[in-house]
């Protein structure tokens, strides 16, 4: 019954996504009444929310007819794990993807803005949900009947069900990948839109700055869920599908840095469309089963459908904006040492690393078929080319606060201090601990960064006036959490230590102050599943010995051992510890223990960095007007105007 209800309830989603975009294009070329329209993309966010309670509601009651709930469902799973199970696995996390989608929709839909521009961005985004219900229902239907029922399921894959992160992580870093689309129907829009089609890029900042800062959170989040749960230590391994999720963060970043400053409308729409083209892309590498990844779905049948379909909304992205006619000639030259020119060298920065990462993660696709063999683009590559590029970035950062006087002496004083500060910073580290080249320059860009930041915090808090308001603060906060998160990852690089040893009970593990001693081996089991765990005794720096113990589980029903790690969390460093094996005859453990360094740094700039976002959204958004119910034009436009009427 619940798969039927949910089948046909994509089938009107469909049906109501492709209704809405004829809805919204015949406002935009005949200037017709918007209400109709708007209720279409209300119908539509109601036809994937009724989807996903109806899945919700077949996992609560375990219904196993349905084939989702059946391969993602379990009678033993936790109440919370049951919930987060929607999207755990492909075709259930397709419905929450619609569910945010049509929630961009129905939120864009009620905002006022000029009317052509508006009307033709809604149907850049009832086009996509018309693509994603299509994929859902006719490829990823999760609503398919089991033929014999099964009396239980195997529950999510034992990996999420290991971290309280899994009910914020993925709906997060869909929000932040979803809100992209509004950036990119605005782009697609102003060509089209004539003369409502200039100024486009400062209504889509706003909307751009609370997807970056969800892209910014979810990312984050992403990095601590893989350090708490995965038991390897680390937090980034320049995974296919980790690269997919910093790229449009990239061009993202890129193109609120460039709106900031007139001009470049050509800049805009290209960043504008690249974050979403690659959040489809992203959508392709982790559906498709084209790479391979821990964080990726399985192989699945969607590999040729979302290809068709980047490649569509490339072609089309190219064609729109091909329209937009050269942006005239500005008098004068520019000045070298201006707000302006760093904006723009920031922006070509963050697009090379873009294109860095991009050529690193989808190399192996293009070289595969060639070879004849699966390849793959180690760690080694992104530090001996993104990484270089980021630390020039963190210098670029430096610069910008200096800035905001126009003489260019009282700029270059402004930069003396800072600069003392960074190399300063980089001697006396140097001297003290050789971290190595990379990590000292992190360390002295950061001081410079940081010091700068302080430098114009406490000139803006001296002047009364709007530049001390929260919004205007947005970008120090931005720039202080990213040169934390720079120290953070510098410092756990370079000072990180770790050992392996398998012990006896009694015998101990050191790695510089911090040990442990193997106390006992435990085990236990349950219905479907078994666990054993090492009890240790850990002694950091001549304090008093406590109990931890990190655990291996086993799940029948997936046939698969996961890792737990046991994770003390410092002010200074983490020591993190995890049980790889131990004996049949409970004699005997191997324990791997990490001291991580500076690794607290990273989630606490990654956090402010995600704040900074919202608080510049919420001070650039504009108040809500409610719209008019019709859109009164002299003379309908048959089509769109021609080249260069936009910008």
């Amino acid at each position: 019954m619940l798969g039927d209800l949910g089948t046909a309830g994509l089938a009107v989603g469909l049906a109501c996504a492709t209704l809405t975009a004829l809805l919204w294009l015949r406002v935009a070329l005949f200037g017709a009444a918007v209400r109709t329209a708007r209720r279409g993309t209300a119908a539509t966010l109601a036809a994937a929310a009724l989807a996903c309670g109806l899945l919700e509601t077949a996992l609560l009651r375990h219904d196993f007819s349905v084939r989702f709930v059946a391969e993602n469902g379990g009678r033993d799973v936790p109440l919370y794990y049951t919930l987060t199970s929607l999207w755990s696995a492909l075709d259930g996390s397709l419905l929450l993807w619609l569910l945010v989608l049509g929630g961009y929709a129905a939120l864009l839909a009620r905002r006022a803005y000029p009317p052509r521009l508006h009307a033709y961005a809604m149907v850049v985004v009832s086009v996509v949900m018309v693509f994603f219900f299509a994929l859902s229902t006719f490829a990823a239907n999760p609503f398919r009947a089991v033929s014999p029922v099964p009396v239980d399921g195997p529950g999510p894959n034992p990996l999420l069900q290991q971290h309280p992160a899994m009910g914020v992580h993925p709906p997060l870093l869909y929000a932040g990948y979803l809100g992209l689309v509004v950036p990119f129907a605005f782009a697609l829009a102003a060509p089209l839109a004539g003369r409502d089609g200039p100024g486009w890029a400062r209504l889509a900042r706003p909307w751009a700055l609370v997807a970056w800062a969800a892209l910014t959170g979810g990312v984050g989040m992403g990095a601590w869920w893989s350090y708490a749960v995965l038991g390897w230590g680390g937090y980034w391994a320049w995974d296919p599908v980790e690269n997919a999720s910093l790229l449009p963060w990239l061009t993202a970043t890129a193109f609120l840095h460039t709106t900031l400053v007139r001009g470049r409308a050509a800049w805009h729409g290209a960043l504008a469309c690249a974050s979403f083209l690659l959040v489809l892309l992203g959508t392709f590498l982790t559906r498709s089963g084209a790479v391979a990844s821990v964080h990726a779905f399985t192989d699945s049948p969607l590999g040729p459908m979302l290809l068709g379909f980047v490649l569509l909304a490339v072609v089309v992205s190219a064609v729109v904006t091909g329209r937009r006619a050269p942006e005239p000639a500005r008098p004068g030259r520019p000045r070298a040492l201006s707000r302006a020119t760093v904006v723009l060298v920031h922006g070509v920065l963050l697009v090379t690393i873009a294109a860095v990462v991009l050529i690193g993660t989808i190399l192996p696709l293009l070289t595969t078929p060639l070879t004849g063999t699966r390849s793959t683009v180690g760690p080694a590559y992104y530090q001996r080319t993104a990484v270089p590029l980021a630390v020039v970035v963190l210098l670029v950062m430096g610069v910008t606060p200096a800035l905001r006087v126009r003489d260019r002496s009282a700029a270059l004083r402004r930069l003396v201090v800072p600069a003392a500060a960074g190399l300063g910073t980089v001697a006396l580290v140097g001297l003290l601990s050789r971290p190595g080249p990379a990590a000292l320059t992190a360390f002295g860009a950061a001081g410079f960064v940081l010091t700068g930041l302080a430098g114009d915090l406490a000139h803006r808090l001296r002047r009364p006036g709007p530049h001390r308001r929260p919004g205007r603060l947005a970008g120090l906060v931005a720039h202080a959490g990213l040169a934390l998160v720079a120290v953070g990852v510098a410092g756990s690089s370079a000072y990180g230590r770790d050992a392996e040893r398998t012990l006896r009970v009694g015998e101990t593990l050191r790695v510089g102050d911090v040990a442990v001693r193997l106390v006992g081996v435990d085990r236990t089991g349950g219905s479907g599943s078994m666990a054993v765990q090492a009890r240790l005794a850990l002694t950091a720096s001549g304090r008093a010995a406590r109990t931890i113990t990190p655990a291996l589980r086993y799940h029948a029903a997936r046939d698969t051992a996961v890792t737990v790690p046991a994770i003390g969390t410092g002010p200074l460093r983490d020591t993190y510890v995890t049980l790889l094996a131990v004996s049949e005859d409970s004699g005997t453990a191997s324990v791997r223990l990490a001291v991580n360094p500076l690794v607290g740094l990273i989630w606490a700039g990654g956090a402010l960095t995600a704040v900074s976002g919202l608080l510049a959204a919420a001070a650039t958004a504009r108040p809500r007007t409610r719209p008019a119910a019709r859109v009164d034009r002299p003379r309908p436009a048959p089509v769109a105007a021609g080249p260069g009427a936009a910008t």
